[in-house]
């Protein structure tokens, strides 16, 4: 069975996103962010709540077409609704089944993208295997949190550090 990752910007304060979804405090350039696009390489299954594919939106990406070309989505949400989806881009009701289904099929481990509240109900049903913070040197104070409104307790243990020249950090942990 494939690992779940999530692999997600966070900031010191681990928020996601600050107000009104502003990612503009993140670094989006240089060698993390390059490390980050490289690791994606490694996915053909990506995993999001209806948030996160939404909010892609705002960015040029359109409905029902996929937010990463080369990869399977399986966009969960109990309201979304598109006509003229691409044939990689799969709209799900929020489900454990499913998760473990796509868990059971996936060619390579899947890569969570997001959002805070479905990375939060995947942590409450015990379904994220690894956690890959792209950690950012900034406290937002506010807005999105990186497990949502989830109060789940869980241990998680360091498999890797990775520091670069721009401040960002991979760190790479796996659920205990």
């Amino acid at each position: 069975m494939k690992q779940i990752i999530y692999y997600v910007a966070s900031s010191l304060d681990g928020y996601i996103a600050g107000e009104n979804d502003d990612i503009s405090q993140f670094i989006l350039q240089g060698e993390g962010v390059e490390k980050y696009k490289s690791d994606l390489r490694n996915f053909k299954t990506v995993i999001m709540g209806r948030k996160t594919y939404e909010f892609g939106f705002q960015y040029g990406l359109e409905p029902g077409k996929p937010a990463y070309p080369n990869m399977e989505h399986y966009i969960f949400s109990n309201s979304l609704k598109i006509d003229n989806l691409s044939k990689s881009v799969n709209i799900e009701k929020i489900s454990i089944d499913k998760v473990k289904e796509i868990k059971q099929n996936a060619e390579t481990d899947i890569y969570l993208c997001g959002g805070g509240q479905f990375a939060g109900w995947l942590l409450e049903n015990n379904m994220i295997d690894q956690l890959k913070l792209k950690l950012n040197p900034v406290i937002l104070g506010s807005g999105t949190k990186l497990f949502g409104s989830s109060t789940t307790k869980a241990k998680w243990e360091v498999k890797e550090i990775e520091s670069f020249s721009d401040g960002m950090q991979i760190l790479t942990y796996y659920s205990q």
